[in-house]
């Protein structure tokens, strides 16, 4: 069986997803991490990439991913033929990774931010990083330097927080700083994560 010891971990963007994972990380917790897969699977599917976009997504004959995402944001047809081309592929690199994990019985995270939007994985677990919406532009804002424009089509392309918060096993409310969500991550893998039946 697959994920057999598999918890998603998923939010949006600017929740603090990324930095919930690098805490697990710390806390001796394994983490796959989808969007490092997607960059690789990304750079292996150069020619087909381009085939569908054309040059204008290069800047020195790589894909700039940051032109890339002005276009799929804004057209919802050119946003589903990549996720066509990428999401299997993606997909079979978690597997493989997920499938070595499993063999240690013990918890393991998958940083999936759109594990609720795409529904291609069969994990029971989930943990929820929410944050609501004026922090998560503020933290958007510092981190990417896009527009209130840029970053309202972002987090428009991704189910409300509040959403994925009804459908989520657990959820860590993260509007606060760092070392409160340490706090909440500590409380989660000390109260919670014992109870869960794998």
């Amino acid at each position: 069986m697959n994920f057999q010891y598999a918890i998603a971990l998923t939010g949006g963007i600017g929740s603090g997803k990324s930095t919930t994972a690098s805490l697990l990380k710390l806390y001796g917790y394994a983490i796959i991490d989808a969007d490092v897969i997607a960059h690789k699977v990304l750079e292996q599917n150069t020619q087909e990439i381009l085939k569908i976009f054309g040059n204008i997504i290069l800047t020195d004959s790589k894909i700039d991913r940051k032109k890339l995402g002005n276009i799929v944001f804004k057209n919802k047809d050119s946003r589903k033929k990549l996720e066509n081309l990428l999401h299997p592929k993606i997909k079979e690199n978690i597997l493989e990774e997920s499938h070595l994990l499993d063999q240690k019985k013990f918890p393991y995270f998958i940083d999936i931010p759109l594990f609720f939007e795409t529904s291609h994985y069969e994990i029971t677990e989930t943990l929820l990083i929410f944050t609501e919406q004026p922090i998560q532009i503020e933290r958007i804002k510092k981190r990417n330097q896009l527009s209130d424009e840029a970053i309202l089509e972002r987090i428009n392309t991704q189910m409300p927080l509040h959403q994925k918060k009804a459908l989520a096993k657990y959820v860590i409310y993260n509007n606060g700083d760092l070392e409160n969500l340490q706090k909440e991550i500590e409380r989660y893998l000390q109260n919670y994560l014992p109870t869960i039946k794998f």
